[in-house]
């Protein structure tokens, strides 16, 4: 340990003591503006603004990784080491900060936090995280070479932030950008411009936080693809008829159907295209757009690129056959209790509150107040708190499971929690907040082909992609394997704009408007 100590002390020495031309203030400037997470702060935003998804996962990571790394450091470390902070006499005044700091040297906080947002940034974008790396790894030599800390307080900082950024992953698990492209292509009309596409836009979706700008989303899409035909739906208008008439349309011109109004205006516009034989386009809403960011068209240009290319992908669709004959299609999941408003809940407290446990925060909130429901599971009696049926395999294991990596797998993603074990929520709750839910014997999950349900008692409604409906007297959950055939690009738009010098992106438009264009070119057991 002597050892260990005299070297740190040696290599401060030599760094607090180095001559880098330009250095002194630059660097004396960098560590100040890191001050209490500031800088990064301001670099969340910016990613958060100009990023796209991407970025703003990304942000959201780094702010989440961050506070969780200063909290380590500051709560926990630093008050149990107490190492003191190194001597000034050989460091130049010039490069002193104005105000020294009073707290113990190790670990050192600003490096903490530095590798935390910058490890957390790369594990959402790579693009990104080689951005913001340079400036973290300035940020944490700065503070050897403005004589605050010793160069073990650095780096015993950066390993707490990294192990911060990658612990976020337990309760955040990563989305991929764009998931498995392996999935087997499918034909899908290339449409030059958008010719021959009918797309039906609700600029203001179920689950829009923020009221949209009237007009603009269909103005976005006109502009993206100048030849397809928008429909906006007004305030009278009934959305199911628009998307028959636009589908019927569609037939006539030989084209496809487009939808832009979250996953409820996804799922009806999947029934209306899948019984036509019609390619469906779902451009993103920027609401609760789980299936187009699972399909992997995480913004409308992306859609567009595909449209453009004519490039598609299968896709399964879960369906609820009731014993009426009436059928009841879901893209994501089907649900009894609780799930929408749980799903709904963790989602907003992953915008204010990234670090924290989420699903354990909204177990709690919901759970709180919910009321078991009675149910017969393939003829079986069961007491359950909540019964989740997704379709296809989520990642990762738990009640508000993340994203799909694909989505033809012809299963269904089973889970529920058993309301008969004795205090089933809390234990629910306390399995959350560890990370070790899948392990708790008051969760089951299972992916079965099809799934039996009848004799529902304790709720009147069902819910459907987070949509609530009508209850029925008995239901049996099946999939439609590659029932739909969806525009998703065979390639990420950032690696075809490389290979084609920005053409794949579009060009600006001339003559009418403004914008940019694209070019031509047996049972289960649950």
């Amino acid at each position: 340990m002597g050892a260990l100590l005299e070297w740190d002390q040696r290599l401060f020495t030599r760094v607090a003591t180095a001559r880098v031309p330009g250095a002194d203030p630059a660097l004396r400037r960098l560590s100040h503006a890191a001050n209490h997470g500031r800088l990064w702060l301001g670099t969340a935003a910016g990613l958060g603004l100009v990023g796209g998804p991407a970025g703003r996962r990304a942000a959201l990571r780094g702010l989440g990784s961050l506070a969780l790394a200063s909290f380590t450091v500051n709560t926990l470390v630093k008050w149990s080491a107490r190492r003191p902070r190194p001597l000034l006499e050989g460091v130049p005044t010039i490069r002193r900060l104005a105000r020294q700091p009073h707290t113990t040297s190790f670990p050192s906080g600003h490096s903490a936090s530095a590798a935390a947002f910058a490890t957390a940034v790369a594990l959402e974008s790579r693009r990104y995280g080689l951005l913001v790396a340079p400036v973290a790894a300035a940020v944490a030599f700065s503070r050897v070479y403005v004589g605050v800390h010793y160069p073990g307080d650095v780096l015993a900082g950066a390993a707490i932030g990294a192990g911060a950024a990658a612990l976020t992953c337990r309760w955040w698990p990563l989305r991929p950008v764009l998931p498995e492209r392996e999935r087997p292509a499918a034909r899908a009309p290339a449409l030059p411009l958008g010719e021959g596409l009918v797309v039906v836009v609700d600029d203001q979706p179920a689950g829009a936080a923020v009221p949209e700008v009237p007009g603009s989303r269909a103005r976005r899409l006109r502009a993206l693809l100048p030849g397809a035909e928008v429909i906006e739906k007004g305030p009278g208008d009934d959305f199911a008829e628009l998307l028959a008439t636009a589908a019927d349309r569609a037939v006539e011109t030989g084209g496809a159907l487009g939808v832009c109004g979250g996953d409820a205006g996804a799922g009806a516009a999947a029934r209306a295209a899948a019984g036509r034989g019609l390619a469906l386009a779902v451009f993103p809403a920027g609401v609760t757009d789980r299936f187009a960011l699972d399909v992997g068209v995480p913004d409308a240009e992306d859609t567009a690129l595909a449209v453009v290319r004519g490039e598609a992908v299968q896709v399964d669709v879960g369906v609820a056959r009731a014993g009426t004959g009436e059928d009841t299609w879901f893209l994501n999941e089907f649900s009894i209790g609780p799930y929408p408003e749980l799903a709904r809940l963790r989602a907003d407290l992953e915008q204010r509150r990234p670090a924290a446990p989420t699903t354990a925060l909204a177990l709690v909130k919901v759970l709180g107040s919910a009321r078991p429901v009675e149910v017969n599971v393939n003829g079986r009696p069961r007491r359950l708190w909540l019964l989740l049926a997704g379709n296809g395999r989520y990642v990762p294991e738990g009640l508000t499971p993340a994203f799909r990596p694909r989505l033809d797998d012809d299963l269904l993603d089973v889970r529920l929690v058993d309301a008969r074990h004795r205090l089933a929520r809390t234990r629910a709750v306390v399995a959350a907040v560890l990370g070790t839910l899948e392990h708790s014997r008051v969760y089951e999950a299972e992916r079965v082909p099809w799934l039996e349900l009848d004799g529902v008692v304790g709720t009147d409604t069902l819910a459907f992609d987070g949509e609530p409906r009508p209850g029925a007297a008995a239901l049996r959950l099946e999939k439609e394997y590659r029932a739909l055939v969806v525009y998703r690009p065979a390639r990420e738009r950032d690696e075809a704009v490389r290979e084609t010098g920005g053409a794949a992106v579009g060009a600006p438009r001339r003559g009418r408007g403004r914008g940019r264009r694209l070019p031509a070119d047996g049972g289960p057991s649950a």
